[in-house]
């Protein structure tokens, strides 16, 4: 049989003339485009919903309604899971950290530390908590699987310690300075320094998304907004009383609402952190000073320091419900939760002691001698996956 060879660009011809006539028949119908392969319409890809930006590097939270899934009821991150229960409390005018064993409700150790220790911070990590020497400027790191005290770290006026929810840095709150000190989380190495117009700089916590946190201005009476990423203050307001000494910050569960509790005016502040509008006083007693979230994420344990009392402020109903009065008195500062969640431990700033608070009663179940002057004890382990510093910000 006699073969016919066809040109060599019939190929492409014979292609071109193809595609042309599918061309034609797809744009000459008014319905949908016949999907090649298929029989009938092609199929509309499904839209996959974006994650909601966060900081980048940030753990994703567990709930995105709750920033507190993490902290349940004895859910202890298997670093921290083998670590002794104990209690530790930092003396600012005994210059120790009084060690606590909160099974027998007695001090067992005595931790000679840096000049005037204000608070004692779970790291990032969870693996060390360092103890906040803010006029001896130095970090003292405590071991908390041993108890043992490790060399001191120069960190000038180390009021207070967070760490981004990241664990990328940790931020130094210098109150007398007038910084934030973006550090090295483990070398506390100084990477960038953010002066500030306010004055005392002390407590903070973080948005849900982790992108930015509100910090307080004790002496001032200010609150700054400060973007986490690119490390800089982009919000400041005066807060809208006389006098004003605004304390401890927390996020709602939600992550919508930040609480600022206020020593002089008698209550918490409360505002949306993303419009950081003119926040509104929730009275809850005479300085109002402490906050720590209950372990179903349901109250908030409120210290008020000047008459001796515990307010608890119900989330889903955005209330107060409850008020808790200290037998004979007392200065209910700084403190933190049970890993169970059955205990809040808070320092008598000005009565060298400790109380552990029933969280279900109210009733007071021990009164412990300390150092002078106790502060920011943290209660070690808690539940949580990292750390964001303070006495305990756990996610």
């Amino acid at each position: 049989m006699k073969t016919t060879r066809l040109p060599r660009n019939a190929g492409v011809l014979l292609a071109g003339l193809v595609l042309a006539a599918l061309a034609g028949c797809g744009s000459a119908g008014k319905g949908p485009a016949e999907a090649l392969g298929t029989k009938g319409p092609a199929k509309p890809v499904k839209a996959v919903p974006a994650a909601p930006p966060g900081l980048p590097g940030m753990p994703p939270l567990l709930d995105p309604n709750d920033v507190y899934a993490a902290d349940r009821p004895g859910k202890l991150s298997p670093v921290v899971k083998d670590f002794p229960s104990r209690v530790y409390v930092p003396n600012t005018n005994s210059n120790t950290v009084s060690v606590i064993d909160p099974e027998t409700y007695q001090v067992i150790d005595t931790i000679p530390v840096g000049v005037q220790p204000q608070h004692v911070v779970p790291s990032w990590d969870l693996k060390t908590l360092w103890v906040n020497n803010n006029r001896g400027h130095t970090l003292t790191p405590i071991n908390p699987a041993t108890g043992e005290a490790g060399k001191p770290v120069e960190v000038h006026d180390p009021y207070n310690l967070y760490f981004t929810p990241n664990g990328k840095y940790a931020i130094v709150m210098a109150s007398l300075d007038k910084e934030l000190v973006f550090r090295d989380p483990h070398t506390m190495d100084r990477v960038k320094t953010v002066p500030v117009t306010c004055f005392g700089v002390n407590h903070a916590d973080f948005s849900a998304d982790g992108r930015y946190f509100i910090v307080s201005c004790e002496f001032s009476g200010e609150l700054l907004k400060v973007d986490t990423e690119r490390m800089e203050v982009v919000g400041q307001q005066k807060l809208p009383f006389e006098g004003a000494m605004p304390q401890d910050v927390k996020v709602s569960p939600d992550g919508k609402t930040f609480y600022v509790a206020d020593m002089m005016a008698h209550g918490m502040w409360v505002l949306s952190g993303d419009t950081f509008e003119t926040p509104k006083l929730l009275p809850t007693g005479k300085g109002c000073h402490g906050l720590y979230v209950s372990r179903d994420s349901k109250e908030m344990y409120v210290s008020n320091r000047g008459e001796g009392t515990i307010s608890v402020y119900d989330f889903p109903q955005k209330k107060l419900t409850k008020k808790w009065t200290l037998p004979d008195g007392g200065s209910p500062d700084m403190g933190g939760v049970s890993a169970d969640g059955k205990v809040l431990w808070l320092s008598g700033r000005y009565n060298s002691e400790v109380y552990a608070v029933d969280t279900a009663t109210g009733k007071q179940l021990a009164r412990i001698p300390v150092g002078g002057g106790p502060h920011g004890l943290a209660v070690y382990p808690q539940p949580g996956r990292y750390s964001l510093g303070h006495t305990g910000i756990f996610r």
